[in-house]
């Protein structure tokens, strides 16, 4: 017998032994411990039909150390000396090691919101799974300072518990314990950001129909392109939802809660959509209200709620709007001069390969310094004056173009820096980040070149011709799907 089954069972007698005072006489009394009691950090429990390993690693990883259902499967193994074959039968009882004696309670850091920031974009699945936290120690060593990470996805499916009645109910969330998760974060001395999908919300629409975008036909809920997954942004019911999502994860933690899809449905039949906020009042009169003040004045009220908390809020916004058109403009909803006094951080989504018909470029996605360096001086001018910092996403992965590589991955690092922008985010759908992870040592080792800020002088650059209408905006929205469907965003 190894010492933790000698200590757990030295442990047991000791508690079994109770003292009762009575009358001035003290006696003493032999009772059974109860099963699930926490004896030296060790729970003993009886197996029940259908047990196995691995559900109880599932059902008691939150309390443990432990972050991944894997790892923490093998430590009950190890405890209880069984093989991977062995399989203990209803009525065993088994140990289970490592519980924690009281909750994780983990703080934000407190990072200025101008640290520069240098991310990866993890989805939930991967962000709670043993390769997911292989891969953001590797991003740490190798140089990366932050991860973003899903609590809710646009399918609606959120990563972690929340207790609401809009709110899926997960038996396995993919992230078991969030504080602890941010812990882990913060131990490797990192920047927590939670990605949290905003209107575009499949599950809620799906459950709660009356919660959607309406048909003006009088079809019931309104659908883009045939799919039923938006949310109405102008709905306060739905507006409150996702602000208690985002303070219930302020209070877990992390540094930054980030907010995307923070804008309307840009595609589909627009004629046929009906929002809250076009509804006649009492006195029947339709409010002169546009999409760009319903989508500002959201961000006012959430800002108002999440930063007193000392947390960060950034919100990531279409490339395209850098042009601030007047199609674009009323679709989304995106104002990004009135957008960014409601936040403390913006992330453009100025992937290259998006640029269709811009500048007769065929394919660019191959000319990634032009398309950065235009985004982002438009951005830094139609910000001016907000003390928004600018922390762009950038391309990791190889669609649409032929030239993806360790290279093209330093070209854009560094001309978002030149032109602007204070660190940066990668995103690649399915967390493949190994063209990046090639690049990072190579920018580590010429750190002047690559990281740190610079002074930006402003002066006419060429005016590129205007993006033909709804190119930009569809290509980007095309790739929010879910992060599943491996299409870059």
């Amino acid at each position: 017998m190894n010492m933790l089954g000698i200590t757990a069972i030295l442990g047991f007698v000791l508690l079994s032994v109770t003292h009762v005072f009575a009358d001035d006489h003290m006696h003493i009394a032999v009772s059974k411990p109860p099963m699930h009691s926490v004896v030296n950090g060790s729970m003993f429990v009886v197996m029940e039909k259908g047990d196995t390993t691995l559900t109880l690693a599932r059902k008691y990883l939150s309390r443990t150390p432990y972050m991944a259902t894997t790892e923490f499967e093998r430590a009950i193994r190890s405890a209880n000396h069984l093989s991977e074959k062995d399989k203990p039968k209803p009525g065993e009882k088994i140990i289970i090691p490592s519980i924690e004696s009281q909750p994780v309670i983990e703080h934000p850091r407190g990072d200025a919101k101008d640290s520069e920031i240098r991310a990866i974009y993890f989805t939930g699945a991967s962000a709670g799974s043993l390769s997911g936290l292989h891969k953001l120690e590797r991003w740490h060593e190798l140089g990366g300072n932050s991860v973003v990470f899903d609590i809710k996805d646009s399918d609606g499916s959120l990563s972690i518990s929340f207790d609401h009645p809009l709110a899926p109910k997960t038996r396995h969330p993919r992230i078991s314990n969030l504080p602890k998760y941010i812990r882990h974060v913060h131990s490797l001395g990192m920047h927590a950001i939670a990605r949290i999908a905003l209107f575009r919300d499949e599950f809620l629409v799906t459950h709660h129909n009356e919660l959607a975008v309406q048909s003006r036909a009088g079809k019931g809920p309104w659908r883009e392109n045939g799919k039923l997954v938006w949310t109405d942004p102008s709905n306060l019911t739905v507006q409150d939802y996702n602000i208690a999502l985002a303070k219930f994860v302020a209070q877990s933690g992390v540094d930054e809660v980030q907010f995307d899809y923070v804008r309307f449905p840009a595609e589909g039949d627009q004629h046929d959509a009906v929002f809250h906020f076009l509804q006649p009042d009492t006195n029947g009169k339709i409010p002169q209200h546009e999409r760009k003040d319903v989508i500002s004045n959201f961000l006012a009220r959430a800002y108002s709620e999440i930063h007193p908390m000392g947390v960060l809020l950034s919100i990531d916004v279409f490339g395209v709007m850098a042009w601030q058109r007047h199609v674009d403009l009323a679709s989304t909803g995106q104002d990004i001069p009135a957008m960014a006094q409601h936040c403390d951080i913006m992330s453009p989504m100025i992937y290259p390969s998006h640029f269709f018909g811009m500048d007769g470029y065929d394919r660019p996605g191959d000319a990634p310094e032009h398309f950065i360096s235009i985004s982002m001086e438009r951005f830094r001018k139609v910000t001016m004056g907000s003390g928004v910092v600018l922390r762009p996403w950038l391309q990791a992965f190889g669609w649409k173009t032929r030239t993806y590589s360790a290279d093209y991955i330093k070209i854009q690092v560094a001309t978002a820096r030149d032109t602007g922008g204070i660190g940066f985010l990668f995103w690649n759908a399915g967390n493949d980040y190994t063209v990046p992870n090639k690049a990072m040592p190579q920018m580590m080792a010429e750190q002047n070149r690559y990281f740190g800020r610079v002074t930006v002088k402003e002066q006419n650059s060429s005016k590129p011709t205007n993006p033909k209408s709804g190119n930009l905006v569809r290509a980007t929205s095309a790739v929010h799907a879910k992060a599943e469907d491996q299409v870059p965003r």
